[in-house]
């Protein structure tokens, strides 16, 4: 009798627990990035964060390496509300102009000055914009500083990119950048990327070093060229799930994304110290480009932006004013 008391106690105590477990939200929260990116860490960290802090009320769970779809279809999925939290990065310029920003080359000095243009204005502008476009960005991760790879030649200056062709994320700015450097830039998912490289449908591509490594771009790739063109954040998103969550919820969420932007930046900073002798040690051919050169060759774009980008110019003066 003892015993059979003692196992019916232990049955409730797992069908309790169960239950529990049932009443549990489960929120979903997708991304392109793979084992070891920086994408990967963030999430990771939010979702550890996230879950000590509403354990037994919300459950979240990270799906990365494009498990639930490339970013234009988390995209998609966000509106639908199928899925409930995102982290799009330079495909934004597609869904808001505001967000094309971040398209701009050699804007952005150093993780600081993205630390103080983020507070200072972005949180404004870009949740706003955002908005407009029934999205809600909860907080501003890193993607981190983009760097060139080709199987054709070391990049040195813009002309060295003529005739290469390269992939680049879905971005109209992105596109006409490297279009005025002579390349022959190709938007394609990231999850495409390898596989083009590797057939040699493409010649290069452009990516953070960690988004690089992950990928292992390093594998199918003869030269890294650290030009440092573009920063591009990352942004933590929400769709039409969003307002369903309890309001308690979403507090935790969003405070919990912020917390992480910090945690971010600093991993960017330590993944790019620590990758290049790994570049290196795959076989491949590093140099530094002549930044001068790219920044003078950059005048026009900035120049067709303020001139097409509705508060684009003021936008841009925001930016400097935090050098």
């Amino acid at each position: 009798m003892k015993f059979l008391k003692t196992a019916l106690a232990a049955t409730v105590m797992v069908f309790g627990v169960q239950a529990a477990n049932a009443n549990e939200i489960e929120i979903k929260f997708g991304h392109v990035g793979g084992p070891g990116s920086l994408f990967e860490k963030s999430a990771n960290e939010f979702v550890r964060l996230a879950n000590e802090r509403l354990e037994g009320q919300a459950n979240v769970a990270a799906y990365g390496s494009s498990q639930l779809g490339t970013d234009s279809q988390m995209l998609n999925k966000l509106k639908l509300g199928t899925l409930d939290l995102a982290l799009p990065s330079s495909i934004m310029s597609s869904v808001a102009p505001e967000f094309s920003l971040f398209e701009m080359p050699y804007l952005i000095e150093d993780r600081d000055h993205m630390r103080r243009v983020r507070d200072d204005f972005l949180r404004d502008t870009l949740y706003e914009a955002a908005e407009g476009k029934n999205y809600k960005i909860i907080g501003i991760w890193e993607n981190g500083f983009r760097q060139i790879t080709n199987n054709v030649r070391p990049i040195d200056v813009p002309s060295d990119l003529e005739g290469i062709k390269l992939r680049t994320p879905n971005g109209v700015w992105r596109v006409e950048m490297f279009k005025s450097y002579g390349a022959n830039p190709a938007p394609m998912a990231l999850s495409e990327a390898f596989v083009a490289l590797q057939t040699g449908a493409m010649d290069g591509q452009e990516n953070p070093l960690v988004q690089i490594y992950s990928q292992r771009f390093q594998e199918v790739q003869d030269y890294l060229s650290l030009s440092n063109h573009v920063y591009t954040p990352a942004y933590v998103l929400a769709g039409a799930s969003w307002n369903r969550l309890p309001e308690d919820v979403r507090q935790v969420l969003i405070e919990t994304a912020e917390e992480v932007e910090g945690y971010a930046l600093e991993q960017g900073a330590a993944l790019d110290d620590s990758l290049l002798a790994k570049f290196e040690e795959a076989g491949m051919e590093i140099n530094k480009v002549d930044t001068e050169a790219f920044v003078e060759e950059s005048t026009a774009i900035y120049e067709k932006f303020g001139n097409e980008v509705e508060g684009g110019k003021e936008m841009i003066e925001k930016v400097d004013a935090q050098r």
